[in-house]
């Protein structure tokens, strides 16, 4: 029986690189950024659709392409023209939610194929993690060559740590920080989704703090200058410029911009050394899957979330 696989890239500068490549198979282009906004457990429902396009609406002022997706996720409904389904994700946790979303997808559809990754993140002779599309042609092919095939094990960890994520106790995510499986940087992820939540001494979460402390110890002469830094230096979130743009403008309230130079107020340095919890004064409106942010913080000592005092009964 000849093999035809269903490549689903994690968006379409990776899709165009594969066509480049002459990668034989159907692609299917995963538009999607579920580390932000509400989810349900049901993917692609109209309640997830509905709430997916409201929230692209409302914090980016972006009209969602459905219709476009839609025609994408077609695909998955012609399972029988398929031998094989290989995903292509990143180490970082953009790709991992979307990866989880897309394995629950897959199981939702009761499409029963073989499962492979390809995976991307420490490379040979580099100091830096590198995302699929950074890797030269080379690297890229070794990647595909060296695909892993996920076990019932590894479908069961993905698909539990996404019912997780659209419900509403993101602790339950701890377990999986320690268990093996065969998803290399889910471990990682997963730490630094729960230091999205705001820290209960200051109110700041980890990118938001990272993005002080760049401030704080760099010269910064713009917006964009900052940007910069901020999308070179996040570690484990993968955030685009789109999102770390908003995050930005909600610290607005941390510095003053000069004629080319911005530098921390008395307020940013206050929040750095944990002075005061800023947590209200930041629009912590973020949905994340099942939870708002506002509604938990992180506690660093206990390593967990706790229930937001101001909400708490």
């Amino acid at each position: 029986m000849s093999t035809h696989s269903l490549h689903i890239t994690n968006g379409s500068i990776l899709t165009n690189r594969l066509n480049e490549l002459n990668i034989d198979g159907t692609i299917l282009t995963w538009q999607e950024m579920l580390c932000e906004g509400p989810t349900v457990e049901k993917v692609y429902s109209k309640e997830f659709s509905k709430l997916r396009k409201d929230f692209f609406s409302n914090f980016y002022d972006i009209d969602l392409a459905t219709t476009e997706i839609e025609l994408e996720l077609d695909k998955l409904n012609h399972s029988e023209k398929y031998s094989e389904i290989i995903l292509w994700f990143e180490y970082d946790l953009f790709c991992h939610i979307n990866m989880i979303a897309v394995i629950s997808l897959i199981q939702q559809k009761k499409i029963n194929l073989p499962l492979h990754l390809v995976c991307s993140g420490k490379v040979e002779r580099n100091k830096n993690l590198k995302g699929l599309s950074e890797l030269n042609s080379g690297q890229l092919l070794k990647h595909f060559r060296d695909k892993i095939k996920l076990t019932p094990e590894d479908i069961d960890i993905a698909t539990y740590a996404w019912h997780i994520y659209c419900g509403k106790d993101h602790n339950l995510l701890k377990p999986l920080i320690v268990k093996k499986s065969s998803f290399k940087y889910l471990s990682n992820c997963l730490k630094a989704h729960l230091e999205r939540f705001p820290e209960t001494k200051d109110g700041l979460n980890v990118m938001e703090r990272n993005i002080l402390e760049i401030l704080r110890d760099s010269v910064i002469k713009s917006r964009h200058h900052l940007l910069g830094y901020a999308l070179n230096y996040q570690g484990y979130y993968g955030y685009s410029d789109l999102q770390i743009s908003r995050i930005i403008e909600k610290l607005s309230l941390f510095f003053t911009e000069e004629k080319n130079l911005i530098k921390l107020n008395r307020k940013g340095h206050e929040a750095l050394i944990g002075q005061h919890n800023f947590a209200l004064e930041i629009d912590n409106a973020m949905m994340f899957g099942g939870v708002n942010k506002f509604d938990f913080q992180f506690n660093k000592k206990e390593n967990k979330l706790i229930k937001t005092i101001y909400n708490a009964h």
